[in-house]
């Protein structure tokens, strides 16, 4: 599937093993691939929605939290297979960022990938924040 990023389009996607369940409206077809210690050892990819935007379909109480550093955050995963499909970003912790991998099908292509020096997060956040 090639979605004409200029439009905007609903996706679903989930967990590894089906408990934690989602759907997003996607209108910006930018992700960012961070290098921080825990997206490039998880392998997220960022697209970062208004809560509007995102709707938790099923597994709400199979989720695990996990925090550090700072503690806003708020790293979210299945605690059935771990796998990490959304979460709350310290960026921007009013919204859900979505880790784009997990979304079902063959969509990636959709999607322009952006690195992001997340290893270096406070000199670069600003790029972040439009």
């Amino acid at each position: 599937m090639t979605t004409n990023i200029n439009q905007a389009a609903t996706y679903e996607g989930g967990c590894h093993c089906g408990a934690v369940r989602f759907r997003v409206l996607v209108d910006n077809y930018k992700v960012d691939d961070c290098n921080c210690s825990i997206c490039r050892k998880k392998g997220f990819l960022h697209l970062i929605v208004p809560q509007d935007k995102f709707t938790l379909l099923q597994g709400k109480d199979l989720l695990s939290n996990y925090k550090f550093n700072t503690g806003v955050a708020e790293h979210k995963f299945c605690s059935v297979c771990g796998i990490h499909s959304f979460y709350i970003p310290r960026s921007h912790p009013e919204c859900i960022d979505v880790n784009v991998r997990c979304l079902d099908g063959d969509v990636m292509s959709n999607f322009e990938i952006v690195p992001f020096d997340g290893a270096n997060w406070e000199d670069n956040i600003h790029k972040l924040i439009n």
